[in-house]
């Protein structure tokens, strides 16, 4: 497990990270989001020390994230990173046996992801001459191709035709079932709800929720309630404390306090008029919203080097 500890990191004067705690577990999936500036890129920069934190630790498995460890991570950067002018099965290979794999077991590791994310007959296609989206899942197999004990992703599905997306998530997805940690940020909201078993939100540089997807849902379901009756149901509308939103056919959605809301199923199973009754659980992109709407930008990180200088 990845555990980050009270980070903090400014730049400057101006500090981009307040008190950065939370947990990624092993053989699970964490989405990481936040809008643009909110310390997402920087986060992932001290855990891949790019960047060393003002305060606070990152530890795998309860150690201290050191230069040994670091050499079992994997990392897809958000700015492209690779050999334009490579070959890609050839510079997937290349980038394998850095991690000390043999010329064979590297070759084998780059033909089979080449073959499992669709890119197997343009194996010998220079980088530059292939799509954004295929050099973005050149840019997965990349970060894929050692066979990783931790896997970080910076927007991973950036560029990606719904296809696609589904062909990295279920690469992604078989990583995680090995029991690695998979940390992986997303603009792309939907997504990060069918894929994550886990959810992080940062704004303005502080973490503003955690936890599993269930969780946060259960958490901000609040006060809305969904009721579907056998018959018209209008009759809801004057009951007190109820604000109705939604008046479709069988379906009534409401807004109401609990207590309120059992009334409501009461009378309804009174009435013999009840086909379900549940809590209407958010979305995570409308939990995002609500948590995030009013946190200003935490701009502030430099730009850095392209993520081959950094290695280098």
């Amino acid at each position: 497990m990845i555990s980050l500890r009270g980070v903090n990191k400014s730049f400057g004067s101006h500090q981009v990270l307040q008190d950065v705690t939370f947990d990624v577990a092993r053989g699970r999936l964490t989405g990481f989001v936040g809008g643009n500036g909110a310390g997402k890129t920087t986060t992932m920069r001290i855990i891949l020390g790019v960047l060393s934190a003002g305060s606070g630790e990152v530890t795998l498995d309860g150690r201290a994230v050191d230069g040994d460890a670091l050499r079992g991570f994997g990392y897809m950067p958000e700015e492209r990173g690779l050999y334009p002018k490579m070959e890609i099965a050839e510079q997937l290979t290349y980038l394998a046996r850095l991690h000390g794999i043999d010329k064979a077991g590297a070759t084998k590791r780059s033909d089979a992801l080449l073959e499992r994310l669709g890119l197997g007959e343009r194996r010998s296609d220079k980088l530059e001459t292939l799509s954004l989206g295929n050099q973005q899942r050149v840019q997965v197999a990349a970060a894929l191709v050692h066979e990783p004990d931790v896997l970080i992703m910076d927007e991973p599905f950036s560029g990606l035709d719904p296809l696609a997306v589904d062909e990295v998530v279920a690469v992604i997805g078989e990583h995680a079932a090995r029991g690695i940690p998979v940390l992986f940020s997303s603009h792309q909201l939907e997504v990060v709800e069918r894929l994550c078993d886990d959810l992080v939100i940062i704004a303005g540089g502080q973490i503003r929720a955690t936890g599993s997807r269930e969780e946060l849902r259960a958490a901000h379901s609040g006060d809305r309630w969904e009721l579907v009756a056998r018959t018209d149901a209008g009759w809801v509308r004057s009951v007190g404390g109820v604000d109705v939103e939604e008046l479709a056919g069988d379906t009534t959605v409401f807004r109401a306090s609990e207590s309120v809301a059992q009334q409501v199923l009461r009378d309804a199973v009174g009435r013999g008029d009840v086909s379900s009754f549940r809590p209407v659980r958010p979305t995570l992109g409308e939990i995002f919203r609500d948590i995030v709407v009013d946190v200003p930008r935490n701009d502030g990180e430099p730009e850095l080097a392209s993520s081959k200088e950094a290695a280098a």
